[in-house]
């Protein structure tokens, strides 16, 4: 048992998906700082002054002056604000995720056509992976003759 959870734990994939929790996790550190320090302050300030996390709905009988006071109190709040920022975090950590997958993909697809074609061993040309003649010097192609053969 011990050697096959070993097998598993070293395996390329399982190593892989560690690197990338520990990274989405720092990810999404940058991500928060991003949005809480750097786009809600302007944003709060264009709309005169206003910080999206004081947002909340009080569900006590009780009056606070903010958010942090209510919560002191242990009253019961919706915190509508934070909301805000978790989805303007979610977008922006979708966008890259989005980015990132598309390079990806354009990357991919160059492998595709590199898969495509092939060199004639005897004038070096690109030809299609499929001739079995080819077209510049009209020789034979190994692959070919020895299925003929």
């Amino acid at each position: 048992m011990w050697k096959d959870f070993k097998k598993f734990a070293l395996k390329g994939n399982v190593i892989d998906l560690a690197v990338a929790v520990i990274i989405g996790g720092a990810f999404g550190k940058i991500v928060t700082s991003l949005v809480n320090d750097i786009i809600m302050p302007p944003l709060g300030l264009i709309l005169g002054k206003v910080d999206f996390s004081e947002f909340y709905i009080n569900l006590s009988s009780n009056t606070y002056k903010s958010l942090t006071e209510a919560k002191a109190a242990g009253a019961p709040t919706i915190n509508y604000g934070m909301f805000l920022n978790n989805i303007i975090q979610f977008l922006i950590v979708a966008f890259s995720i989005f980015i990132v997958i598309k390079q990806l993909d354009r990357f991919k697809k160059k492998e595709e056509k590199a898969e495509t074609e092939k060199e004639c061993p005897y004038c070096f040309t690109k030809i299609n992976i499929k001739a079995v003649r080819c077209p510049n010097c009209t020789s034979v192609l190994e692959d070919y003759q020895n299925e003929l053969d």
